[in-house]
Formats: structure tokens, C-alpha cells, sequence
């Protein structure tokens, strides 16, 4: 990469047109629309675009339905995704039929059906699913380096070469572990420790107590690209929303490291980028026909 993904204007400007789209739907007459599922182990996000790519609309919630990147919920994961779906589609007035979604990498043959099952379960058809850091880098777009996506549970790793993915991991260690500290050291409920930790105000005084953890982290992203070609790595994902986590990661690992200005929608918004679309357009089927 020639400069950090935290610079690139491009990806940050989309993620800003997904954020307004969040809060002012983007109605329109797109004969297509794709839709990307995140089910997370601490957030649940669902990034739909239009026939041009770009974002018309999306929403998450916080969800207690995926624990180390395993479906542990699985008939509530439904209703999540189901009710997310039935408020975009009122929203847009369109029907929303094909959605692509992700998994942790590693996992396919574990989880990977019931990933499939979840969507296909809230009325979507599926096109594709793919590893969690692979997808974020259909946003990303980065030809050598490696994406690290932290989510609530793991951390998730794809090393590129030539913009092909040459390896991937995945291990625990993510978002979870870092409320369990804090609860620990504040005297506070798991629910408290989560809500506190999602406040930026809060980072500059968490970041010294939740360094061993961000350093745990580092330490499996170093293992994983030991012996592999890496000059630059991009975080993504909702746990690198805590300020200075890049800093200090850069740090224990020794290669520069960057984060677009809102990690948490990067894999939502990469996993709609590789819903399928060749052969797959569809005509009319808006809401009432």
C-alpha cells in the first residue's frame, strides 16, 4: 500500500455515505439492491447497496448471538436479522433479496452452515460467504499487507500478495476479553463494562488497563505473519474503535499499522461488495407488487 488506509479519503468518504445512510435511507428505483449480514459476536450489522455499489441503507444492534464466532443463538439470530430486514425494506420500499455474509476464518466447516442457514432463514438468498478480513478488503482494496479484523470474539487475519489472499487465520481474543477486564478492574456487570467501553470519552483512561490485551492481540497478529511479507497492516472491525489500539499495535508488532475513521462498519460494507450480482440481477420485486 502506498499510504496508511486511515489517509485514503476514498474509503472514508464511503463509510460517511453509509453512516448518513443509516440514519436517511437512500430511496430510489435500483433494480438491485445487495445487502451484506455481519453477524458479530457483539454487534449484528446489516450494509445494504444499490446497483451502483453505493450505500442506500443499513442498521445494527448490539446482540448477544455469536460468542468466539460461533452461532450460539441461533433462533434469535433469525429474528434479529428477519426484523432488520422487514425495517430496511419499509424503508427503502423495496424488497431486499440477495445478501452475501462472513464468517470467521477457519471456521466454514463449523459454523459456515449455520451462518447460511441464519440468512437464508431471515428470507435472503445467499450469493456468497467468505472469511471476515477477506471480505473487509473488498472495501479496502489492498494488494500486499494484511487485513486484521478484531471483532468481539477473535481476531481474524488475511496476508495479501498481488491482491490475493494468501493466508488466513483466526484466534480468540477480540472485543469480549477486553470487557472482562474492565469489569474486573471497575467492579462492573459484563452489560456495564460494554456500554463504558463503547464510549470514545472513556478511551484515554482505558487504554493503560487494557493494554495487556491489545498486546495479547499484537502477539497473534505477529505469530500469524511471521515469515510472510508484510509491510503494512489495516485494522478493522468494531474493537478497533479504541482510540490509540493502532499505536500500540504498531508498536508490539513493529510494522506500520492504520484504521479507516470507523472500523465497525469496514466488514459489513466489505461483505455487501462481494454479494454476487453476475446473473443474478432481478427485475421489479418491489414491496406491493
Amino acid at each position: 500500500m502506498s499510504k496508511g488506509i486511515v489517509e485514503d479519503k476514498r474509503i472514508n468518504a464511503y463509510i460517511d455515505r453509509f453512516e448518513c445512510a443509516i440514519e436517511s435511507p437512500v430511496k430510489g428505483d435500483s433494480p438491485a439492491y445487495y445487502t451484506g449480514v455481519d453477524l458479530g459476536t457483539a454487534c449484528v450489522a446489516l450494509a445494504v447497496l444499490d446497483a451502483d455499489r453505493e450505500p442506500v441503507a443499513g442498521a445494527y444492534t448490539w446482540a448477544d448471538v455469536v460468542r468466539d464466532g460461533m452461532v450460539v443463538d441461533y433462533i434469535n439470530a433469525i429474528d434479529i436479522v428477519s426484523r432488520m430486514k422487514r425495517e430496511l425494506e419499509e424503508k427503502l420500499g423495496a424488497e431486499l433479496v440477495f445478501a452475501s455474509a462472513a464468517l470467521p476464518p477457519g471456521t466454514d466447516e463449523l459454523d459456515g452452515g449455520v451462518i447460511k442457514n441464519v440468512v437464508m432463514g431471515a428470507g435472503f438468498t445467499l450469493t456468497s460467504l467468505s472469511d471476515e478480513p477477506t471480505a473487509a478488503n473488498a472495501l479496502l482494496g489492498i494488494r500486499d499487507g494484511a487485513v486484521v479484523d478484531i471483532g468481539g470474539g477473535t481476531t481474524g487475519i488475511s496476508i495479501l500478495k498481488d491482491g490475493c489472499v494468501i493466508y488466513v487465520a483466526d484466534e480468540p481474543t477480540g472485543g469480549t476479553h477486553f470487557s472482562l477486564v474492565l469489569a474486573g478492574a471497575y467492579k462492573m456487570t459484563f452489560d456495564e463494562a460494554e456500554r463504558y467501553k463503547r464510549n470514545p470519552e472513556n478511551h484515554g483512561e482505558l487504554l493503560p488497563i487494557l493494554r495487556p490485551v491489545v498486546e495479547k492481540v499484537s502477539s497473534i497478529i505477529r505469530t500469524h505473519i511471521d515469515g510472510h511479507d508484510v509491510d503494512e497492516i489495516a485494522l478493522v472491525g468494531g474493537t478497533c474503535c479504541l482510540t490509540g489500539i493502532e499505536a500500540i499495535i504498531e508498536q508490539e508488532v513493529g510494522i506500520p499499522c492504520s484504521k479507516p475513521k470507523n472500523p465497525l462498519f469496514v466488514t459489513p460494507l466489505g461483505i455487501a461488495l462481494t454479494c454476487k450480482d453476475e446473473d443474478m440481477l432481478y427485475e421489479g420485486h418491489r414491496l406491493g407488487d
